[in-house]
């Protein structure tokens, strides 16, 4: 089952998701929604609908491991399958890391999850350089294996955007300039993705 976009909201306040955290999912989702739109001329099998509820979702298991000290992308996916979001849970399981990722696949709603998601800092759209610098500094912890793993998941970042965009009609520094019409497109029709 793909929940409403209106469901989502629901359920970011029924799993208590931090305001700055919901405004982040939601920019994610805007860009998320631009790109699988704009996919759908090249592979009309991706879901617009899935893709923006997979990014509006992909941190729904950050409040809980914020208590808890788990991995938010691991509770993100069980809070999912526990309400029967069984098409979006592995979305949200590989939104930090994609698992079993080969650049030939067709492109799929979790690499843009997974893209969108690292192309937002707080609720800003940024680069990818952008974002892994402030991800390093957040998270490396000074820890050279960390930082280096951080560095190699950008790197795939990278190999993604340079995919998505291939297939493209727009460039990944326009996403900035066309979020100001989605921004409203999102807000006025949140039933229409």
């Amino acid at each position: 089952m793909i929940p409403s976009i209106n469901d989502c909201y629901a359920f970011m306040d029924q799993y208590h998701m931090l305001n700055h955290i919901k405004a982040h999912s939601v920019v994610v989702a805007r860009i998320a929604r631009m790109i699988a739109r704009g996919l759908q001329n090249v592979n009309p099998g991706i879901s617009v609908l899935k893709t923006t509820v997979g990014a509006l979702l992909h941190d729904i298991g950050k409040t809980p491991s914020l208590k808890s000290g788990g991995n938010h992308a691991e509770i993100g996916e069980q809070i999912c399958i526990e309400n029967g979001f069984t098409e979006i849970a592995p979305i949200v399981a590989e939104h930090v890391i994609l698992k079993n990722y080969h650049l030939s696949d067709v492109t799929s709603e979790k690499e843009v999850v997974f893209y969108a998601d690292k192309r937002v800092n707080h609720d800003s759209i940024v680069t990818l350089e952008e974002r892994e610098a402030y991800i390093i500094d957040r998270y490396g912890l000074g820890e050279e294996d960390i930082c280096r793993r951080i560095r190699l998941n950008f790197n795939l970042c990278g190999q993604v955007e340079a995919k998505l965009f291939r297939q493209l009609k727009f460039s990944p520094e326009s996403l900035l300039r066309m979020d100001g019409a989605e921004k409203e497109s999102f807000e006025k029709g949140l039933e229409m993705p």
